[in-house]
């Protein structure tokens, strides 16, 4: 950190209401404020390094139901009445946005929704797809050698820790793409091909590179085209969505003007565009204490907020925790200055009317982020992913009778039959919180016990009485999210098995849990 930096931040500190420090410039001293109840408030405020994100509620317009829940960087993004989005495998519209809910009317056309997920992915490291791309660029110079896939893939496993079968899978896709004859893309050949209304950079270049060269081309492509460029990509390769307006020949130019020049003011540039900085924009701005915890960005927009930031320490923050945690531009200046040197080619593929066969494995992979599911598979696939979950969680279990077992068990280990080793009761609750700190409120003995502590020997002796009647069916039921012992006992004296349906019945629970946690 220079000097400077640490003068900008002082100078913020001074400069902000209410201050946090007292800053003389001429002196070059940082005092304490006169208030300096502000300054321990901002300090305990601001001790976690984890993010703190709001949450929206997503709620079907007519019916009132709870959809879903998207997270605010998506809604700081895209949450705008008429946009479409894909929640649980099903198209929606915004039709309005009122506090910390979102009102949406199901639709029936995706075309043009945006998958509901945009998060952080772990980045596949630059080093690991050049090496995915040596693999390629070393199956194609034995493939020309008259080597079969099977011979290749033995060749393979030698080297690698995985049998000959599961290498032969993997390069399927690479030795088809050579028996059709066209080039392969490795780490030392880059290809752009064109299919329906995409561009293809195939590219073995890792997350974070791909992700620097798809916001630098697309960032130049949309300002001479003067149209929007949808981006994609993954670490093998960039997928730029084109309506048809810009060629492979296009894209191959704009990566020739970029070779061997300084990006780096562009990809500052190009960055501000993107949702990610966006993202980071809003947790720098909290951590400095320039928004609060639950701006409301209904009724601001993250362009709105960026204007008002620019020019000051929060806006360089931003940007570089951008450059360091979602681009990399040092080792895309490195790939540029290989392409202005030749030492990586860059060839158009003409393929027969279809994406190359390694281009359609990223094709698959991105459509999949956007898939729409039929309403009766993406019910089954629910339940399942529910009980899956549902059987896999922790619960305390606890004798009401003796109080003297406790322990700790997954779900699924669970019998059939609860009962307590100690007295042989049946009287055992199932909470959801950790033993020892049900421990704590056993060693009272009753006295000196804090209201919440009542609660939690109340709600002991509620889920205990379920239990005693239903068996392990009541904990699968008290497993649901935020399921209160009342709902729970509302399930089971409707269904005595545990069904597709009984655990339908414990989603519908969750759901009406979730609304009345934003009612």
């Amino acid at each position: 950190m220079t000097e400077e930096d640490v003068a900008a931040v002082t100078n913020y500190m001074h400069s902000r209401f209410p201050r946090l420090g007292w800053v003389s410039a001429q002196d070059k001293m940082v005092m304490r404020p006169s208030r300096v109840k502000d300054l321990y408030r901002y300090y305990f405020n601001k001790l976690s390094m984890i993010p703190d994100e709001k949450q929206y509620l997503v709620v079907e317009q007519e019916s009132e139901a709870a959809v879903g829940v998207l997270d605010e960087a998506f809604v700081a993004e895209y949450g705008q009445p008429g946009t479409k989005f894909i929640v649980r495998g099903t198209p929606w519209m915004m039709q309005s946005i009122r506090g910390d809910k979102i009102f949406v009317r199901g639709i029936s056309d995706p075309t043009g929704a945006i998958p509901s997920w945009i998060g952080e992915e772990i980045p596949v490291p630059f080093q690991v797809a050049s090496e995915v791309g040596e693999l390629r660029r070393f199956t194609e110079e034995d493939y020309r050698k008259g080597k079969s896939l099977k011979e290749i893939s033995q060749k393979l496993a030698e080297k690698y820790p995985a049998d000959e079968k599961t290498i032969r899978r993997a390069l399927t896709e690479t030795y088809d793409q050579c028996e059709e004859g066209l080039p392969v893309p490795s780490d030392r050949l880059l290809t752009i091909e064109e299919w329906d209304d995409f561009i293809i950079i195939n590219s073995h270049l890792g997350t974070l590179v791909n992700r620097t060269l798809a916001r630098l081309v697309g960032h130049l492509l949309s300002d001479e085209a003067g149209v929007s460029i949808g981006i994609q990509q993954d670490p093998y390769r960039i997928v730029l969505q084109t309506m048809g307006t810009i060629d492979a020949e296009d894209v191959q130019k704009i990566l020739q003007r970029l070779a061997g020049n300084d990006v780096m003011d562009l990809a500052v540039a190009a960055s501000k565009r993107t949702g990610l900085f966006k993202r980071r924009l809003v947790h720098v701005a909290r951590r400095f204490g320039a928004i609060s915890k639950w701006t409301d960005f209904s009724s601001i927009t993250l362009r709105q907020l960026a204007k008002s930031f620019e020019g000051t320490v929060i806006m360089d923050e931003a940007i570089r925790e951008t450059q360091e945690k979602d681009m990399d531009v040092p080792h895309t200046q490195e790939i540029l200055k290989a392409i202005a040197a030749k030492e990586i080619a860059v060839k158009t593929v003409k393929a027969s009317g279809e994406a190359t066969p390694i281009a359609r494995i990223g094709l698959e992979r991105i459509s999949r982020k956007a898939d729409i599911i039929p309403t009766e598979k993406l019910n089954q696939i629910l339940v399942g992913s529910a009980k899956a979950r549902i059987l896999n969680e922790v619960k305390t279990l606890v004798c009401t009778n003796c109080w003297k077992y406790i322990e700790m068990r997954r779900v699924k280990e669970i019998p059939p039959i609860v009962k307590c080793p100690e007295c042989g009761s049946k009287l055992v609750a199932a909470l959801g919180i950790a033993d020892e700190d049900m421990r704590k409120v056993i060693v009272k003995n009753g006295a000196r016990l804090s209201e919440r502590e009542k609660d939690l020997v109340s709600k002991a002796e509620d889920t205990a009485k379920l239990v005693d009647q239903y068996g392990r069916l009541a904990v699968y039921a008290l497993a649901g999210r935020r399921v209160q012992p009342e709902a729970a006992g509302d399930i089971l004296r409707r269904h005595r098995k545990p069904t597709n349906d009984f655990f339908e019945a414990i989603m519908e629970a969750e759901r009406e849990a979730l609304k009345e946690r934003f009612w």
